[in-house]
């Protein structure tokens, strides 16, 4: 038998499995690659208060617990690329910094979300400068979405295809990473428009704008999933990078609805 590659997300768990972990490890089946998870956090929609988050962080320990128990059992030339999703406060980021320098991996793919809505200003505040400071320098492919893009670039809009490249490029000459910015539907046009550039290339992916106007959660964690599975797979940073908006599309395309106010990516599309 063939032995599959191993990816690992450290990510928070989204109850409805529509983001989060689950999306990650979903992705990374699709795949065929075996994932493994270490939780940072527990967020859950409030039905009862216009689906709000809920947050609870996972205590410091319990996360390095976690790490050291993957870290040990799948060895470096077993297990060479991590996603990171929903860190949520500066200790977990000092924690997952702290073990990403411990263990080097040859990929860490960074989905950079900086703000869980729910949380106190001050408190997004702090997370997103420990995130600047203590993961952005560690990742070798960033995937940040429209605000993220503008937080992470120092840029007050981002309004055309030219700005988003404008951002892209900035990003990655502050982290040295490969940067897929993602425009989505906040960019005018029939079409979703990211960009992608590294040291060699840039490039623009595009597709039709799909969702009919329904947002379609969990499309940010099934991208930087994909990348991070393709990656796993042997691609190249651009390959995985097309690879993975395509994979996207398709899981949009053949979105999951259910009572709450956003339909969710069906990543077995």
């Amino acid at each position: 038998m063939q032995t599959p590659p191993v990816a690992l997300t450290i990510a928070g768990s989204e109850a409805t499995g529509g983001a989060g972990a689950q999306v990650d490890l979903k992705t990374f089946q699709e795949h065929g690659v075996f994932g493994c998870v270490a939780l940072t956090c527990i967020v859950s929609f409030d039905p009862q208060a216009d689906w709000g988050h809920r947050f609870v962080p996972v205590d410091a320990g319990v996360i390095a617990d976690q790490l050291e128990v993957i870290t040990t059992a799948y060895g470096p030339e077993q297990l060479e690329v991590v996603k990171i999703g929903m860190l949520g406060t500066p200790v977990t980021i000092e924690t997952v910094a702290g073990a990403l320098r411990e263990r080097a991996f040859g990929q860490v793919v960074l989905d950079p979300v900086l703000i869980c809505k729910g949380q106190e200003p001050g408190a997004a505040l702090d997370t997103d400068n420990a995130l600047k400071e203590h993961v952005l320098p560690l990742a070798t492919f960033v995937t940040p979405n429209h605000f993220e893009s503008m937080s992470l670039a120092g840029m007050e809009s981002i309004e055309t295809v030219e700005d988003l490249t404008e951002a892209a490029r900035r990003i990655h000459e502050r982290s040295g990473a490969a940067v897929l910015a993602k425009g989505g539907v906040h960019l005018p046009g029939d079409d979703a428009v990211d960009v992608y550039v590294d040291a060699y290339r840039t490039e623009i992916l595009s597709s039709p704008k799909l969702g009919g106007g329904v947002q379609v959660a969990g499309a940010g964690c099934t991208l930087a999933a994909a990348v991070a599975a393709r990656l796993a797979l042997g691609d190249e940073p651009f390959e995985a990078a097309r690879a993975a908006k395509e994979f996207v599309t398709r899981g949009i395309e053949a979105r999951l609805s259910s009572a709450a106010p956003f339909d969710v990516v069906w990543q077995g599309a």
